[in-house]
């Protein structure tokens, strides 16, 4: 089973930078086309240089034998640093932003869900999900400035960019995680208020068992199989989300890195970042569905 899983997401993971590689090559423009145009002698070693030149098929075969031998290639718009060393500068960064944030989303959304489940209809469920509702549907790309403005320029609690110290992480993280934490508390609300229904709860309340007990013992583990099948596009999106907090907050992950190589057509890099985006949400779908697997009886038992 996990091998033919694992077969499946190799396959997945080469269609999808087969699919990245080809859309690239077939956008207008190249990463040698700026407002200076160069002379064509120039240009024409350029391109020969970095083997542009060649039918793209041809380029597409030494891009993915370098790939698969570690190498991604040099960065047309960064001259001094290769697409590797640009992506170990910047991926400790993004994934710092990345966990932190997983962990205020589920922390929030846990205890937000639980809690409105816990009073259904009343004051509290209808606060808490008006708040969720509003998380929803509030974007990032718009979270994120109108943060920088309130906490940094207005009040000037935190700093607006850069990254120097803790509190350089808090408004990049908050920013990111608060839709997911809100997608989650909505989650665990439906799952609490079903499983707080299942007879063996209705039966241990019975029993007159303390309520927090009730809750951690017999409804926590029923409620938390919908949030682990969420784990896989909540950390995708979180991943993928950081290309806005990080241009947002001046941060110096891969996410800005993605943006500048776009910009400048910048192909080695777009497709570095491309990469190693498609094979971290890949892997983290493929976890959460394993842990999944593990936490639900009912799969164990077909598989």
């Amino acid at each position: 089973m996990i091998l033919r899983r694992l077969s499946v997401l190799a396959v997945t993971f080469l269609a999808i930078v087969t699919l990245i590689f080809g859309l690239l090559r077939l956008a207008p423009g190249g990463p040698f086309d700026g407002e200076r145009a160069l002379p064509p002698e120039i240009e024409a070693n350029l391109r020969a240089a970095y083997h542009l030149d060649e039918p793209v098929p041809r380029q597409y075969l030494r891009w993915l034998g370098n790939l698969l031998e570690g190498d991604l290639g040099p960065s047309f718009s960064q001259k001094d640093f290769s697409v590797n060393d640009l992506i170990a500068e910047g991926l400790p960064v993004s994934l710092t932003i990345g966990v932190l944030a997983l962990i205020i989303a589920l922390f929030i959304g846990v205890i937000a869900g639980t809690t409105a489940a816990r009073h259904p209809g009343g004051m509290i469920d209808g606060l808490i999900m008006s708040v969720v509702s509003l998380g929803l549907a509030i974007p990032g790309i718009i979270a994120a400035p109108v943060a920088v403005l309130v906490f940094a320029i207005l009040l000037q609690w935190l700093p607006a960019s850069g990254i120097g110290s803790p509190a350089h992480y808090i408004m990049p993280c908050v920013t990111a995680a608060l839709p997911y934490a809100a997608a989650i508390a909505r989650l665990v609300r439906g799952a609490v208020a079903e499983s707080l229904l299942e007879p063996h709860v209705l039966t241990a309340r019975s029993k007159g068992l303390p309520e927090l007990r009730i809750l951690w013992r017999h409804v926590m583990p029923l409620a938390a199989l919908p949030v682990v099948s969420y784990l896989g596009p909540l950390a995708a999106g979180l991943l993928t989300g950081t290309v806005v907090v990080e241009t947002v907050f001046d941060l110096p992950g891969i996410g800005r890195y993605f943006v500048q190589a776009a910009l400048n057509r910048d192909y080695t890099l777009v497709m570095g970042v491309a990469v190693v985006y498609a094979g971290m949400i890949l892997i983290f779908n493929f976890l959460a569905d394993l842990t999944y697997r593990v936490l639900d009886p009912r799969i164990r038992a077909l598989a």
